[in-house]
């Protein structure tokens, strides 16, 4: 059988990045944190939104909860994704505020417990802060492998004017690469926040 050269590449990639930022340790975990609320609370992107979903870390992903406590102090509405599997493997988003109750899922990740009546259509989002393994200043993100936020929001890929909601990936700068080879199913982001700076993606 032939090798992938671009599933092993993609996999080397997701094998260092993970182990990099596992190696963080709590204080530079925690000033990083702080760092990246401090540039992506006062981006346009953010600022133009009201209905925003974000996540709650998991495998030494940057912990997005202090920008969390600053979209909530300016009043937003923030969603917190809940894994399906039925009829295909993807995301719904349910409103999150702080006390509500969450329950781990099949990974071991927190989400809310299901509250049929909190939920909203992917495409009823004004903006994503999404998780990511590697990024380049292009757009293209590299995530955990699963496929759940490019098949949640593969609509995006077949419009050429509109795109709601906006999509920014959330990351250590560690994690920016010069490039990575997208896949014809990816779905780009708009920008890019980490400790340093907010990427607007080209």
């Amino acid at each position: 059988m032939a090798v992938n050269t671009a599933d092993t590449s993609r996999q080397k990639i997701r094998a260092r990045i993970r182990r990099q930022r596992r190696q963080l340790n709590d204080s530079e975990r925690a000033a990083c944190a702080w760092q990246l609320a401090m540039h992506a609370g006062k981006d346009r992107l953010v600022q133009n939104s009201q209905h925003i979903a974000v996540y709650l870390p998991a495998d030494g992903e940057i912990d997005p909860q202090p920008l969390m406590q600053q979209l909530w102090a300016q009043g937003k509405t923030l969603y917190l994704p809940v894994l399906v599997t039925f009829p295909a493997p993807r995301l719904w988003f349910t409103a999150y505020a702080p006390g509500d109750r969450l329950v781990a899922n099949r990974f071991g990740i927190a989400e809310p417990a299901r509250t049929h009546y909190r939920r909203i259509k992917p495409m009823g989002l004004d903006l994503v802060m999404a998780p990511l393994v590697a990024f380049d200043l292009g757009g293209d993100r590299l995530g955990m492998g699963g496929g759940y936020y490019d098949r949640t929001f593969g609509f995006l890929n077949k419009r050429k004017y509109w795109r709601k909601p906006e999509l920014m990936g959330l990351a250590y700068e560690l994690q920016r690469q010069k490039h990575i080879q997208p896949e014809p199913w990816d779905v780009k982001l708009s920008a890019v926040a980490t400790e340093a700076a907010v990427y607007h993606c080209q």
